[in-house]
C-alpha cells in the first residue's frame, strides 16, 4: 500500500447473506489515474465500484478516498466523485440540453456556472448539433457520451464509470475512449470497468478481479509478462482435434480457442514448435498457419483465472 495513494483500499470485503461480493480486497490507486477492473459479470466490479461511491456499506476492512473514511462518513466523498452506473438514467423525454441542466440541478450546479460549462462539455461530447434532440431519439453511443457529459457538469476528480461501452458499436467506443484519454491527460482520476480486453490495454493499470478477488493488479504489460508463457498461434482444419492432441504435451501450459484458430500457451516457442508440427501431422491435420504471437491481455486474464481455478 501507498500512504499518499488517492484511493486507499484495505481488506474491503462486502457480503450479501451468505454471498461475498468482495473477499478481502486491498488496492491502492494514485491521482490522476487510469485504472482498469477487468473480470467476468459476478465477478465484484460493480460492487466494488458502488462501495467506492458510497452508495453501499461496508461490511470489513476500510477504504479512504481523496483522504474521506467511507466507512465513517460515506456522504462525504459524494461531491468529488461523477458514477456512471451501467444503465445510466437519462429522460428520454427531455432533449440533451434538459438532461444536462436537470442533471446540474441534482448536482447544485448553479445555473450560471451551467451556462458556462455545458457549451464547453456539448462540444466535448460532440454533441452540440444534437442538443435538442431528445434523449431517447439518441444511438446507443450517442447516449453514452451524453450520459459522461451529465456525469461530469459538476467537474468530479474521480470518475467511477462501470462498463461505459457495453452494448455500443466500434466506432462509438473508440470516440468515447478518446474522451476518457482526454480526461486522463487533464488529470482526472479515472476507474472504469470493462470487459473488453483491448480497453484493459489503454488503461495506466489493471485488476483483474475473479470471484470477488484480485487476480493481479499492474500495468498490462507487466501482466502479459507476468503470465510466463509464450503464445503459439495455430489454425488446422480440425481446431478441436488439434486441441486434444496438443494438450498434455510437455511445455505446454494452457490452449485456448479463439474461432478456427487456438492459442498454444507454451514455456518455449522454439523448443515446443516441433513436437506440436509432429504430433498434428501425426493426426494427419492440415496446418494453415504456426507461428509465435505476442500475448495478449485476454490470454493472460484467462491464464491467471484457470490457475487459480486449479489451486481451489
Amino acid at each position: 500500500m501507498t500512504d499518499n495513494a488517492f484511493i486507499q483500499i484495505t481488506d474491503l470485503t462486502r457480503k450479501f447473506k451468505e454471498n461475498t461480493a468482495l473477499n478481502e480486497i486491498t488496492l491502492d490507486i494514485q491521482e490522476g489515474e487510469l485504472f482498469g477492473l477487468v473480470g467476468p459479470d459476478g465477478a465484484g466490479k460493480t460492487t466494488l465500484l458502488r462501495t467506492l461511491a458510497g452508495l453501499i456499506g461496508i461490511t470489513g476492512g476500510t477504504v479512504l478516498v481523496a483522504g474521506t473514511d467511507l466507512v465513517k462518513n460515506p456522504e462525504g466523498v459524494k461531491s468529488q466523485i461523477g458514477y456512471m452506473a451501467q444503465e445510466f438514467s437519462l429522460y428520454g423525454k427531455l432533449s440533451v440540453l434538459e438532461n444536462l441542466q436537470f442533471f446540474g440541478e441534482l448536482y447544485n450546479v448553479s445555473s450560471s456556472i451551467q451556462k458556462e460549462r455545458i457549451p464547453g462539455l456539448l462540444a466535448f461530447a460532440d454533441l452540440t448539433a444534437f442538443q435538442d434532440r431528445r434523449a431517447a431519439n439518441l444511438s446507443g453511443g450517442m447516449k453514452k457520451k451524453l450520459a459522461l457529459a451529465c456525469t461530469l457538469l459538476h467537474r468530479p476528480p474521480l470518475l467511477l464509470l462501470d462498463e461505459p461501452t457495453t452494448g455500443v458499436d466500434p466506432v462509438s467506443r473508440r470516440e468515447f475512449w478518446n474522451i476518457l484519454n482526454n480526461l486522463h491527460i487533464q488529470g482526472t482520476t479515472i476507474i472504469v470497468s470493462t470487459p473488453y480486453m483491448d480497453e484493459a490495454d489503454r488503461c495506466s493499470r489493471v485488476a483483474l478481479i475473479y470471484g470477488g478477488r484480485i487476480v493481479e493488479c499492474d500495468s498490462p504489460p507487466a501482466i502479459r509478462d507476468k503470465m510466463g508463457a509464450e503464445v503459439l498461434k495455430v489454425i488446422t482444419d480440425d481446431w478441436r482435434k488439434a486441441r486434444a492432441g496438443i494438450l498434455g504435451l510437455p511445455g505446454v501450459q494452457d490452449v485456448q480457442s479463439y474461432g478456427e484458430a487456438i492459442h498454444v500457451l507454451v514455456d518455449s516457442v522454439d523448443s515446443r514448435s516441433p513436437i506440436i508440427k509432429e504430433v498434428l501431422l501425426d493426426n494427419r491435420l492440415k496446418i494453415f498457419e504456426m507461428r509465435e504471437i505476442s500475448p495478449r491481455m485476454e490470454e493472460a486474464f484467462i491464464s491467471f483465472i484457470r490457475k487459480m481455478d486449479q489451486e481451489n
